[in-house]
């Protein structure tokens, strides 16, 4: 299973590139994990540009936006593992700057996916869907997880 995740911007933090080293580390036993970070752009346009030019031809690509579906983290697990089975080996995540993702980008997803109403920093938002890829593959795995 591979799985990346497309960011617009960096971690600043230390203890935000922190919590991603962990979770990627956490992750490597169920999958290959890979962050492909772009820079933020002036314009939304310019970005979805550099998001195409990382974005692997082949996979299966959910967009963050409000707008998307939500899940709890037991039906996001299955949403996964239904991709899963369905074939879908190589699975993007698509996180915007800021401003959020161009519309081009949400049009051309497979799906949309919120993590919530509530609004989150992006880089914050990244570890948050990490965390839930995570424990998606102990659900998966029938394996205990801190609730």
């Amino acid at each position: 299973m591979n799985i990346q995740i497309i960011a617009v911007g960096k971690l600043k933090e230390e203890y935000l590139r922190g919590a991603q080293r962990e979770y990627s580390k956490r992750l490597s036993r169920f999958c290959k994990l890979r962050i492909i970070e772009v820079d933020e752009e002036s314009t939304l346009e310019k970005e979805a540009d550099r998001i195409r030019k990382v974005l692997p031809a082949s996979s299966h690509v959910i967009a963050l936006a409000i707008e998307g579906k939500k899940y709890d983290s037991v039906g996001f697990s299955r949403h996964m593992e239904n991709l899963m089975i369905g074939g879908k080996s190589d699975i993007t995540f698509i996180i915007g700057g800021s401003a959020g993702l161009d519309k081009s980008i949400l049009k051309e997803a497979h799906s949309l996916l919120s993590m919530s109403d509530m609004t989150f920093p992006h880089q914050l938002a990244r570890i948050i869907l990490l965390e839930q890829i995570y424990r998606s593959f102990k659900i998966i795995n029938n394996e205990t997880y801190h609730k």
